[in-house]
């Protein structure tokens, strides 16, 4: 079948309590490993795309490998564009057939991140595209995405009902704990479930998304320390906390620190045990093992998708 948006998806997963994984491309190998998980467990999955990706690969390079990856597939496959920073980036992956974009004006002030969401939304609808926005900010750090402890803070549930009704996006996501990168909690995982309940009582027809929901795999962190990486303290989002949004309301959730993991640990791995390969395709086809496994547990144990494409 050919490239979907969201829509119907997030309808099936708000109906049936489940979250579908958005999980982020860089290259080749991120994308057969993530749809033949999909595939194999017949789950809808979301192919996310950040403007560094697009730096790095190229939109054109990207786009014409998740075809190839959707040629060879018989399950829901969106491709959406994660933390869209401006109109323009939103507006060319828009243009170049994305099916879905978020908008991230969370940088900004309430009136602000409603303007420029709105305009978004405008173009996107034009071109039967559909938009994520975003409301509160996660703290840490990925990609172009840095924000600090300081500045991190809760989405506010009456906030996140006149920003829906006045941009008119498809999805929001929201902050009730979870961060970006490897160093997601310095004590405790904890994740403010009453916020999502509050949210979802205010709008619940509208899909809800978390970003920063790797759970920083712990035997992927050792396996990078064990072969002369250097990690040390990184704690992610618990696999029973993510299973639970998932049960209590939210759509989707993003995943990309534990697919860079997955590749890392692995390459570290051959690199050290077998210092005389240097055919690319023995450390790259490791990775994308370690990744497709990853996936495949995201989506059957976790966010509890498999058999619902």
């Amino acid at each position: 079948m050919p490239l979907v948006t969201t829509k119907e998806m997030f309808e099936k997963s708000m109906k049936e309590h489940f979250a579908i994984g958005a999980f982020n491309i860089n290259n080749m190998e991120f994308i057969q490993a993530i749809t033949e998980a999909a595939n194999e467990a017949k789950s809808p999955v979301i192919l996310q795309v950040s403007s560094s990706a697009i730096k790095y690969a190229g939109i054109k390079y990207l786009i014409k490998m998740v075809e190839a990856a959707v040629e060879q597939t018989d399950i829901p496959i969106a491709l959406h564009l994660d933390h869209g920073p401006d109109f323009e980036t939103c507006k060319m992956c828009i243009d170049n057939g994305f099916t879905s974009v978020m908008i991230d004006g969370s940088k900004y002030d309430f009136e602000e991140n409603v303007a420029i969401t709105k305009k978004v939304v405008e173009y996107a609808h034009e071109h039967g595209v559909v938009v994520e926005a975003e409301l509160g900010k996660l703290a840490g750090i990925e990609d172009d995405v840095n924000v600090s402890d300081d500045d991190a803070r809760y989405t506010d549930p009456e906030q996140a009902k006149e920003f829906v009704e006045r941009t008119g996006c498809d999805s929001l996501a929201i902050a009730i704990g979870t961060s970006h990168g490897a160093y997601k909690f310095k004590g405790e995982a904890k994740l403010r479930f009453d916020i999502l309940a509050k949210v979802k009582e205010l709008i619940p027809n509208t899909p809800i998304v978390l970003h920063g929901a790797s759970s920083v795999i712990p035997k992927l962190v050792d396996m990078c320390n064990e072969n002369g990486g250097n990690i040390p303290g990184a704690k992610g989002c618990p696999n029973e906390m993510l299973k639970q949004a998932g049960e209590e309301g939210v759509s989707k959730i993003n995943v990309d620190t534990d697919l860079r993991l997955a590749m890392t640990a692995q390459i570290r791995r051959v690199f050290n045990e077998e210092p005389s390969v240097f055919d690319p395709r023995k450390y790259l086809g490791a990775a994308r093992e370690e990744i497709k496994a990853t996936v495949a547990d995201k989506i059957n144990n976790v966010f509890c998708s498999n058999g619902k494409a």
